[in-house]
């Protein structure tokens, strides 16, 4: 018998077939449930009435009783407004309208009772309300309700009259269509009294129209769980199944290429964090299935060479590795640095990028193929077709989020069996970000920085406090020190971008000129042999002064430079800001980060200066960054719609998250196939996600 939720949304009163096909474009609402499915994001709480006399006290919205008189047009064109006298009986407020100003004046109905809903804003010596809610006393019925829902919605849809009061309209009309339904639980009652849960019929039905706001809490509490904790057990039991069922090459021993280059080559004392992370990749190694591990470390923790370690095991084995960067000046780096400490060892290195010349590339193709070639370093090249290898037995991948999943996938395909693969990051991860975008992959984190090395000191000074930085900038050169210079880049205004590099550039020149001082430049849109030649420049200390764009925010590795200056930094993300301070503090001398911004400031971007002048913790500036930004954001937009989370939100419900990842992993203990019969709702809801997914045999 078909269920009631799964019928066509247009059949629901007050849509039909011209609503339906915006609800489904707009709103991606296909059926009932989908609206059920569809939360409100706020509520407007009717129990609580302000005054206009309170209003100077009052921070945020305000819900005023009153009548309304005086409506009025006036300007014309764009600057046309509509505006109203708001009265009590302890003052009045002015009310404004600057669009949709015929349908508002036709809905006025002066010195009738209304409730007025809106955020006060002082303008021109007094405060009004611009654009304000209405809901008139006697003819609105959903007054007898204390909190109204307040949903999203799209300019189109809303100019189709499915703004949130439209959607909530057509929400009302649904709740009271399926009256009698109850919707089924998919939790056992166990499970809901150790955790405090609403029911799901309570819950989806208090979400939309709750009684007061602890039912509406308690509503979004159970829907965040339940969200959560099906995500979780889909990313448990993918990466269960991974281990049993993705086999791949087993590393017997550690192998005298590794050992021969741990007692003989290796430049410096691993930290205790580097060596517990390649015990961990070994242990990956002798399991015989394929391992899927990500690698979080800060800039400088020594990342690179944890891959290069656990690369000469595959090699030692018998086996081929290769390392895959997303850009070529990375991959160049990689390569510059591993050939270098490689040097008077039998491990032959080639770098394949998309410049390589045609007879390098042929070369390097026949030795992937003959297996003379032990490791690869190269960007997206690797995964070409033409690119063949005779035992490809480890990839690591660098800077995974610049990768799509297709790409990476391509790599499965070089071997009968795909290769063990480690996936590194500099950019460190909020737990909650790991735990659902990476939650079928075993984490490793280097939480340590070498010895030695000072913590970078971060400064904050606007345009006004100029003239200071360059005094230190020049005392910092008498020191015998290097200086960055960077200058934003973003693509939408590469013109503006450019000229602001180019007269920054000009003004550093003339601070700072020949010949007592000498000045690189690297911007993008320099030829790259140009490019290679001022970088060299300032890496054999030829110039003291490096300016560039974004293009430094890896690449280069100058452990003289010992100061880093972000111009225009109110136009950097945090996650960027701190890769770029990265790039200094690689020496032994005292580093310095300074952060150059305008005189004017919002409340964001001090929070982000602020929270960069407070902490090297790349962790913590992470968990900001999430706060400020979002998760889609911070994943770039290759992640995006991997996880399409209807309620629960990944930079607040961290706590939620970690209680329902708990709790995934203590039933699964306990049942690992669902067959408990308490389990049969969630083993239901489980095959549901998985049943167009061909990961899914475990739960059958």
């Amino acid at each position: 018998m078909k269920d009631i939720l799964d019928s066509p949304i247009e059949f629901l009163k007050g849509v039909g077939p011209q609503r339906g096909e915006l609800l489904n474009k707009e709103l991606r609402i296909f059926t009932f449930r989908d609206l059920l499915h569809y939360f409100p994001f706020r509520y407007i709480d009717k129990s609580e009435i302000n005054t206009v006399r309170q209003i100077p006290e009052m921070d945020g919205y305000v819900q005023l009783r009153g009548t309304i008189r005086n409506v009025k047009k006036s300007g014309i064109g764009r600057n046309k407004r509509l505006s109203a006298i708001f009265a009590d009986e302890t003052g009045s407020i002015d009310l404004t309208w600057f669009a949709g100003i015929n349908y508002v004046e036709g809905n006025l109905y002066p010195n009738r009772p209304v409730l007025v809903y809106g955020k006060p804003k002082y303008y021109g010596a007094a405060w009004n309300i611009p654009h304000p809610e209405m809901e008139y006393v006697v003819e609105n019925p959903t007054l007898s309700k204390q909190l109204i829902p307040v949903y999203p919605s799209t300019e189109k849809a809303s100019a189709k009259g499915l703004h949130a009061k439209g959607i909530a309209k057509i929400v009302e009309n649904l709740l009271e269509q399926i009256q009698g339904y109850v919707f089924p639980e998919v939790f056992p009652q166990k499970l809901l009294q150790e955790n405090q849960l609403l029911s799901r019929n309570d819950a989806i039905r208090q979400i939309h129209y709750p009684k007061n706001h602890d039912w509406a809490q308690a509503a979004r509490r159970r829907l965040k769980y339940e969200e959560l904790f099906f995500l979780q057990m889909e990313l448990i039991l993918r990466k269960q199944i991974g281990k049993a069922k993705i086999k791949s090459f087993v590393f017997e021993n550690v192998g005298d290429v590794f050992l021969n280059f741990y007692e003989n080559h290796l430049p410096f004392e691993l930290t205790n964090a580097q060596k517990r992370v390649v015990k961990e990749i070994r242990a990956d190694f002798f399991t015989g299935s394929q391992m899927n591990r990500l690698l979080q470390g800060d800039v400088g923790s020594g990342k690179t060479m944890v891959a290069l370690l656990t690369m000469l095991i595959a090699v030692g084995n018998g086996y081929q590795a290769t390392l895959m960067a997303p850009t070529e000046i990375l991959a160049q780096q990689h390569f510059q640095s591993l050939a270098e400490v490689l040097a008077g060892t039998s491990v032959h290195i080639r770098l394949l990028t998309g410049s390589t010349k045609t007879a390098e590339r042929k070369a390097i193709h026949a030795g992937l193929e003959d297996g003379t070639v032990h490791i690869l370093i190269g960007t997206h090249a690797i995964i070409e077709p033409k690119v063949k290898f005779l035992n490809l037995g480890f990839a690591v991948i660098d800077e995974q989020h610049r990768f799509g999943v297709a790409q990476r996938s391509k790599l499965y395909k070089k071997n009968t069996m795909p290769p063990h693969i480690l996936v590194m990051t500099a950019t460190p991860i909020p737990r909650t970000l790991a735990l659902s975008f990476y939650g079928d992959l075993d984490v490793s984190v280097i939480d340590e920085l070498p010895p030695g090395r000072k913590p970078i000191k971060t400064v904050h000074y606007r345009e006004s406090q100029r003239l200071r930085v360059f005094g230190f900038i020049k005392e910092q050169i008498e020191l015998g020190r290097q200086i960055y210079f960077v200058y934003p880049l973003i693509k939408e205004s590469e013109t503006l971008d450019y000229q602001n590099l180019m007269q920054g550039y000009e003004s550093i020149v003339r601070q700072f000129p020949l010949p007592d001082y000498r000045v690189a430049i690297v911007h993008g849109q320099m030829k790259p042999e140009d490019k290679d030649f001022e970088m060299t420049r300032f890496v054999k200390g030829e110039a003291q002064i490096m300016v560039a764009t974004t293009v430094i925010e890896v690449g280069v590795n100058v452990p003289n430079a010992s100061v880093m200056i972000i111009e225009s930094s109110e136009r950097f993300g945090l996650a960027q800001m701190h890769q770029l301070r990265g790039r200094v503090g690689r020496g032994a001398e005292q580093s310095f980060c300074i952060l150059m911004t305008g005189d004017k400031l919002s409340a964001e971007g001090k929070k982000r200066l602020q929270t960069l002048c407070e902490t090297n913790d790349g962790f913590v500036i992470a968990e900001v960054d999430l706060e400020i930004r979002g998760p889609g954001d911070i994943m770039g937009t290759q992640q995006s719609g991997l996880i399409d989370l209807k309620i629960a939100d990944l930079a607040r419900d961290g706590g939620i998250l970690t209680e329902a990842r708990n709790q995934a992993l203590a039933l699964l203990e306990t049942d690992a196939n669902l067959e408990q019969e308490a389990h049969q709702g969630i083993r239901e809801e489980v095959r549901k996600i998985m049943r167009n997914k061909p990961d899914w045999s475990r739960v059958g």
